[in-house]
């Protein structure tokens, strides 16, 4: 049971130190989040759970509460569309670009547990125009958790089967046991942190590809108009940034351009921008 005077404690502590919403009638969420969070501290139900986060200062225990509310939903070349987009439209157009530089930098923001920098890295070392290219991704999430996991390279024959097409299954990935593990190969193009994106960022590369895909949704309107910001000042001049499906940018952040480009809508740089 979750009592009205708890919710609205997780509530708080998951706004101030993740600026992740709660909203009202998501006592469903926090309680299949937290329930086994409770159970691995040893505590019999999610009442004494916020007892405890009461009495004790913030630790170990209430980042857990924080990590536990923030891990997404997640698969392998979710939605699909945008990463046709990515492979039809965006990388012919920087391939041409930055064929003298021959580099290129894709950041993969709250990756989650790794599905979508890893397809981003198949889908990398599947173009034939980039070979010899320093290719970078960059992947980052709030729990240190989920990038830790995501590290590994590891994931189930039911992870893998949630997107992942039996082809580059078995060019990226070898066998180990019951689950799978990608080859060193695609491990290697991906640099991992951890990182919260309603805080300032720390110094990081000019991206020509940004992945800001479904996090959006969970920040205040106030929030998301920072993280934006934040955002705009990593990208190149022409660089891409793809939101998730249901997001959208309208009255949140200037600096940017809006275009659909197959069946995805993207945000770039507006040529007036000059803050880099």
């Amino acid at each position: 049971m979750l009592l009205p005077g708890d919710y609205v404690f997780v509530q708080e502590l998951v706004r101030k130190h993740a600026s992740i919403i709660l909203n009202a009638g998501q006592e469903y969420l926090v309680k299949s989040r937290l329930e086994p969070v409770a159970r691995q501290a040893g505590l019999p139900d999610l009442t004494a759970l916020v007892s405890r986060l009461r009495r004790e200062p913030y630790g170990a225990l209430h980042a857990t509460v924080v990590e536990a509310m923030t891990t997404n939903e997640t698969s392998f070349f979710r939605d699909r569309h945008p990463y046709e987009t990515l492979k039809k439209h965006i990388l012919p157009d920087v391939i041409k670009r930055r064929r003298l530089e021959r580099t290129l930098h894709v950041w993969s923001a709250a990756c989650s547990t790794g599905q979508e920098p890893y397809s981003l890295a198949m889908l990398l070392a599947g173009t034939k125009e980039l070979a010899g290219w320093n290719v970078r991704i960059l992947a980052t999430d709030l729990s240190k958790n989920a990038i830790a996991r995501a590290q590994t390279g590891v994931y189930s024959m039911l992870e893998l089967g949630r997107g992942l097409p039996e082809r580059l299954l078995e060019n990226h990935f070898e066998r180990d046991g019951q689950v799978y593990k990608a080859k060193p190969a695609i491990r290697a193009m991906i640099d991992w942190k951890p990182m919260n994106l309603a805080e300032p960022l720390p110094p990081l590369p000019m991206f020509d590809v940004v992945f800001l895909r479904n996090v959006l949704i969970y920040f205040s309107p106030a929030t998301c108009t920072s993280i934006l910001k934040r955002v705009l000042v990593t990208m190149n001049k022409q660089g891409y940034l793809i939101l998730g499906t249901t997001e959208n940018m309208l009255g949140l952040a200037a600096g940017f351009d809006s275009t659909t480009l197959g069946k995805t809508r993207v945000y770039r740089p507006t040529q007036a921008h000059d803050a880099r």
